[in-house]
């Protein structure tokens, strides 16, 4: 019936798709998704044509939601901006709130969107804006655009979170320690001063230290080297029978 072509945006055979169907089996239904095709082929005047036909035998709300949406935009391309808006505003009830939006009403969260368009186009921005915001929370799967409209941009925090560990200096590395199987991995204690034993002899006096040893044997070997010198006595007893 047109409707796959139409979503894949093949206009021009969606429009032929329904007309073809409307003739074959009478249902009048898709008036609102012809006359949107009508408007993408740049054929706004037939498109509102077609609203118009389908308004005057009275739809029910859905589709009289989905006919005005059309009509707002045809308006729109026309350059009929106050028509435009003057159609949603009365689709909406007269005085829109955005905080008053329904999320529990797809049809009504799409005029609201159609809204925004208008405003947009009117250059009043800031109100766009609270429509788009009150739009995106009320559509959370974005089937309207409002969050890309609205320039937001998501950051995956658990990727971020992850980069940034991986970025992080983990210092200086520790010199990696032999595990020996069974042992637990303990710090080393500082060793403390060796401690010397004494000897008896350097306690008690019983001996000579081995110092004191040394000392005598050098003193031993001194004397055999250089002994002592000292006045030579002259022999007087030579032989005087000799002279």
């Amino acid at each position: 019936m047109g409707v796959a072509a139409y979503h894949a945006g093949d206009f021009a055979e969606a429009a032929r798709e329904i007309r073809a169907y409307r003739r074959m089996s009478g249902d009048q239904g898709y008036r609102a998704v012809l006359a949107d095709c009508e408007r993408a082929l740049g054929r706004a005047d037939v498109a509102l044509r077609l609203v118009a036909e389908a308004l005057a035998d009275n739809p029910d709300a859905d589709e009289a939601l989905e006919l005005r949406i059309v009509e707002s935009g045809a308006r729109l391309d026309v350059g009929e901006e106050a028509a435009a808006r003057l159609v949603l505003e009365s689709a909406l009830g007269g005085r829109p709130d955005p905080s008053a939006l329904d999320a529990t009403d797809p049809a009504r969260v799409r005029l609201a969107s159609a809204y925004a368009d208008v405003l947009q186009a009117q250059g009043e921005d800031e109100l766009a804006a609270a429509w788009l915001t009150a739009i995106a929370a009320a559509d959370p799967e974005d089937l309207t655009g409002a969050v890309d409209r609205l320039g937001i941009e998501f950051i995956d925090l658990e990727e971020d979170s992850e980069e940034d560990f991986a970025n992080v200096d983990p210092g200086p590395e520790s010199e990696p320690h032999d595990e020996v199987e069974g042992v637990s991995d303990v710090p080393e204690v500082a060793a403390g001063p060796e401690i010397v034993e004494e000897l008896p002899e350097d306690a008690h006096g019983l001996g000579k230290s081995f110092d004191d040893e040394v000392e005598a044997e050098v003193a031993e070997l001194l004397s055999e080297i250089h002994p002592p010198t000292g006045p030579v006595s002259e022999d007087t007893s030579t032989d005087d029978g000799q002279h």
